[in-house]
């Protein structure tokens, strides 16, 4: 029976490392951990990101995050602590689940996305790059 993008979230959720902001904000700055904001390019400009965040489209993670392929993105490391984000939760869950499916063994993204970011009073910048 075919799944439904709702239930693939939520399958998605109960196995990765669903983090709040305040979990997320005392991560940022550490040592060793690549924060990644999977929005599309157009939402960062609109909606700004989080500051020392790196971009991977959602529709591009798995080539960026393989380091055998030729589009590689070299911030993406299997063995590197990884917290994605999107908009709301949605779409970094689901590169969160499909980053462990590809050897990333400390992968964790934050739940409520830039939305619950920015409900929990913490800043935003203009997207770099």
């Amino acid at each position: 029976m075919a799944r439904t993008c709702e239930q693939m979230v939520a399958e998605a959720t109960g196995r990765i490392e669903n983090l709040d902001p305040p979990e997320v904000a005392a991560e940022i700055g550490a040592r060793g951990v690549v924060l990644v904001d999977v929005r599309s390019a157009a939402a960062r400009a609109e909606d700004g990101a989080i500051a020392g965040s790196v971009h991977s489209d959602r529709g591009f993670i798995e080539f960026a995050a393989d380091p055998t392929s030729e589009y590689h993105q070299s911030e993406l490391d299997p063995s590197a602590r990884t917290i994605l984000y999107c908009g709301g939760g949605g779409q970094s869950a689901l590169a969160a689940a499909t980053l462990q499916d590809m050897g990333y063994s400390n992968v964790a993204h934050l739940a409520g996305g830039l939305a619950a970011w920015t409900a929990a009073g913490r800043p935003v910048s203009a997207a770099e790059g």
